[in-house]
């Protein structure tokens, strides 16, 4: 059935008719010769063998043999099996197999055969009719080879017999044209052509028939075709001659009609057939019979022979055959017979479900392809007809898709608009097809569409923008933030990656302040952050994918460094000289409570709390005369000052923050109490002038003491030296003497040897002890300690003989020890010198006051004289500890002094 070629409103079925206007009719019947003519027509004869040419096809499609293969050209057709096939080499149409007219169309005329051809890479379609054009290669046929015809003997001339006829599955001039009669001269043969364009033979009785003479004749019967050459076949006729019955059966109706659903049940009574015969006996009783029935009818219907009842056998099918035409007989026993017509009409009914057939689709199309895109093509069957087998296809409303008719049945799917794979990434198309049968039937076909991605949407933040925090003296390496970009796209494209835009800071790349994980979004610290040098960094965060040509978008980040608290109040006022001294701070005598004395002024380089800064008095001279302003750091006075309070005051101001944990710092600040700067130099001059004369005195011995100390050993190095060098000489004597002394013994000596002489050595060992606590020096002079001094008598009093090589080797390791021995002893000695000196200096500048311990810099020599108290001088050789002079923290004031060195 040809679907959508009728004009009438939308969703109207063909059976509710429209009268069409002229213009609509006009445009109806273009359509249909444009569909026709688009066939391409090619006639065949049948029982070709396999292979044989048909038709040049690819010329006719306008395309080379190879483009045959190249576009997919294929034949596509529905529910019968390929007859042809496309030779790609040669791009002609060829048959797959020997072809038998008879068996594909039967009797029908002309035998038509229809495909299509389908080119895949533009999805055209193409209508193919083929015309199967019949040989002789059947004989006619009867169904028996003999049968048996019984007359009356009184049958009048001119009584007709009917006679089986032959069947010729060829067609037109190749089909059965004529019979022939073996020659009688009782009977002669007559043809009479039916409704159907059949020849049916007659046998006529041209003279009487006396049974007593002859009971049966035997003829034979034959038909012949048209063909080239002429086939035929045979059949033998045995007619029997009986006896006299005057009576032939005698149906009601020459034609019996009925018409019945196709869907009714097997075994069903479709109608009865009736027959009377006047005669009596045997001669009335009758006996219904198929006459010249084929195949088909007799494994369809049923005849009761005695009741004259058709009965079906099998289902009915419409679509396979739409009526039955037979021919009943009815013969009673005397051999006369009656015949009588019947049509049996098959009514169609809706019982076929229309199928829909996928012929070819795409599996994925891309988002951006331009509307009217083809889809999928597809063809639309209902195996039934009229108005069951019309067909209304549809698809959802709502979808970017629409149907458009090909030729035949054969629909394009198509996209109406650009599709979005970020909306929707697959549609699952529902293709409706309904009949407009009573009731109604219909199928739902699926054809699933995948949108193919391409890289259209850039990444995106879900934040705008971001910011995070971050404590300063960070570890290195430290995750700061994660930030996620989403990509709506997929695949490649969906895959981000990012970086960080390049810029600087302070003229320092960003690069070398952070990084970021190109994969992760991880954000990390490279250094340790510093808040006093960077408070925040802006930065621009790149996302990109990995499409082609790939598409990117940045978001601002900032990183705000929290402070900590890592810095040491710093204190501006007073500062510390660079040459070591103390600032001097003046305050009258006359001052009242409450009097600014000074300010100290310090700065914290934290911010917020831990630059809070608060200051307190950790240490005064005099408790009670100072008080410090927790938060202004004002100096003031906290009592009047009385005369017994020192000329000089010393204060410690601790200033410290409030972090976690405070950090301080402390200064000291001189405070002079005088009421103007005349006075306060005349009162540090007259510092100088008392003195205490017993304390004096004590440092005048002290001085002469490490002078004489100084001298004896000077005195003791010079004489060992002495004796060392007229030891030397003597060896040398003797060594030019000879061998004459070796057996000499050695005489008693006079000399005290290397162990005598540390043993000297140790019994002198002095120590010396200054202590700064007190206002007097001690030196103490230990007893000489007699048990190593010399050697024993025993040993002495031994002589034994020397050998000069010995003695020389002992010399020389003895030589070595003494020259050690030698720059010890003056490196001590003018360690002692350097000592004297120093306090000679003091002594002579008035600078050495054990009594008061104030300098004139305000370096007590309680100060000096505690660094001394830290060296302790052991002269026993032969080590010597020397004091780290160089670490005290008073040792500036001994350098500035000019006689120092």
């Amino acid at each position: 059935p040809d679907v959508g070629l009728d004009p009438r409103s939308p969703g109207s079925c063909p059976g509710k008719r429209m009268r069409p206007r002229p213009l609509l009719l006009f445009l109806f019947l273009e359509t249909l010769w444009g569909v026709r003519a688009a066939q391409i027509h090619y006639s065949v004869l049948e029982e070709l063998d396999k292979g044989s040419f048909v038709g040049n096809i690819a010329k006719d499609l306008g395309l080379e043999p190879r483009e045959l293969a190249e576009r997919g050209a294929r034949i596509v057709s529905r529910g019968r099996t390929q007859l042809f096939a496309l030779n790609p080499i040669s791009g002609s149409l060829v048959t797959v197999d020997r072809i038998d007219r008879e068996e594909l169309c039967a009797q029908s005329m002309p035998c038509l055969v229809s495909f299509n051809i389908l080119v895949e890479n533009n999805m055209k379609i193409y209508g193919v009719e083929i015309e199967i054009i019949d040989i002789n290669d059947n004989f006619p046929r009867f169904r028996d080879e003999e049968v048996k015809v019984k007359i009356n003997e009184n049958a009048a001339t001119g009584t007709r017999l009917a006679l089986p006829f032959a069947r010729d599955a060829d067609v037109s001039v190749n089909s059965l044209q004529s019979y022939q009669l073996s020659p009688n001269i009782h009977f002669s043969l007559e043809e009479k052509s039916g409704d159907d364009g059949q020849k049916y033979p007659e046998l006529v009785l041209e003279k009487p028939l006396d049974r007593e003479k002859v009971a049966a004749h035997n003829l034979l019967l034959t038909a012949l075709d048209g063909g080239d050459p002429i086939l035929s076949s045979t059949m033998h006729i045995r007619v029997m001659v009986l006896d006299a019955n005057d009576n032939a059966p005698l149906f009601s109706l020459p034609e019996y009609r009925v018409s019945v659903p196709e869907n009714i049940p097997v075994g069903t009574r479709l109608l009865m057939l009736t027959a009377t015969d006047p005669d009596e006996g045997i001669n009335g009783e009758l006996t219904y019979s198929f006459h010249n029935e084929d195949d088909k009818i007799s494994k369809t219907f049923q005849l009761d022979s005695k009741l004259g009842e058709i009965l079906t056998l099998q289902s009915l099918d419409y679509e396979e055959s739409r009526f039955y035409l037979m021919e009943v007989i009815a013969q009673d026993g005397g051999a006369l017979l009656a015949s009588a017509k019947v049509l049996i009409t098959v009514q169609d009914v809706n019982d076929n479900v229309p199928e829909v057939i996928l012929t070819s689709r795409a599996s994925s199309v891309s988002e951006d392809c331009p509307p009217g895109t083809i889809i999928a093509l597809f063809s639309v069957h209902d195996g039934d007809s009229g108005e069951n087998g019309e067909i209304l296809c549809s698809i959802p409303r709502n979808l970017p898709f629409k149907l458009e008719k090909s030729v035949d049945n054969y629909y394009h799917l198509l996209t109406t608009k650009a599709l979005d794979r970020e909306e929707i990434s697959n549609y699952n198309i529902t293709v409706m097809v309904i009949d407009c049968g009573n009731p109604p039937l219909s199928t739902e076909s699926y054809i699933y569409l995948n949108v193919a991605d391409i890289n259209d949407n850039p990444p995106i933040f879900p934040h705008t923008p971001y910011s995070t925090y971050i404590l300063e003296n960070n570890p290195r390496g430290i995750s700061v933030l994660s930030v996620t970009a989403q990509d709506p796209d997929s695949g490649n494209n969906a895959k981000v990656t990012y970086s960080l835009a390049e810029d600087t800071f302070q003229g320092i790349p960003l690069s070398s302040y952070v990084s970021i994980n190109s994969n992760t979004g991880v954000l990390y610290a490279l250094d340790s952050f510093d808040y006093e040098q960077v408070k925040d960094l802006q930065l621009w965060v790149m996302a990109s994918d990995n499409g082609d040509p790939p598409l990117s978008s940045n978001i601002s980040l900032r990183l705000f460094v929290l402070d900590q608290n890592d810095n040491v109040p710093e204190i501006l006022y007073p500062s510390i000289p660079t040459d070591g001294s103390t600032g001097v701070e003046l305050a009258p005598r006359s001052a009242e409570p409450g009097y600014l004395v000074t300010k100290v002024v310090a700065v914290d380089r934290d911010s917020g709390q831990n630059a809070w800064l608060s200051y307190h008095l950790l240490k005064a001279s005099e408790p009670g005369l100072f008080q410090v302003g927790l938060h202004t750091g004002e100096v003031r006075t906290a009592r009047a000052l009385l005369d017994r309070d020192a000329l000089k005051q010393s204060l410690v101001v601790a200033v410290q923050d409030h972090g976690q944990p405070p950090l301080s710092a402390t200064v000291t600040l001189t405070v002079a109490i005088a009421d103007s700067i005349p006075d306060v130099l005349a009162d540090l001059g007259s510092l100088e002038a008392p003195r205490d004369s017993q304390a004096s005195d004590l440092t005048l011995y002290l001085v002469v003491a490490v002078a004489a100390v100084s001298c004896v050993f000077l005195a003791f190095v010079i004489v060992l030296l002495a004796l060392r060098l007229r030891r030397w000489h003597a060896s040398r004597l003797l060594q030019a003497a000879g061998g004459g002394l070796l057996g000499a013994p050695a005489s008693a000596s006079q000399f005290v040897g290397v162990d005598g002489v540390r043993a000297f050595l140790q019994t002198y060992s002095h120590e010396v002890s200054l202590t700064a606590g007190s206002r007097e020096s001690h030196v103490i002079f230990p007893q000489p300690n007699y048990v190593d001094t010399l050697l024993s008598q025993e040993s002495c009093g031994k002589s034994e003989p020397l050998l000069i090589s010995e003695e020389i080797n002992v010399n020389e390791e003895l030589g070595v020890v003494q020259v050690r021995f030698f720059f010890s002893m003056l490196a001590c000695s003018f360690f002692f010198f350097i000592c004297f000196l120093n306090l000679f200096s003091s002594a002579k500048h008035g600078t050495l006051d054990l009594g008061s311990g104030h300098g004139p810099q305000g370096v007590g020599v309680e100060s000096q004289m505690g660094l001394l108290a830290q060296c302790r001088v052991s002269l026993r050789f032969p080590s010597l500890f020397l004091c780290p002079l160089h670490l005290h923290p008073h040792m500036h004031s001994l350098k500035r002094n000019k006689y120092f060195f």
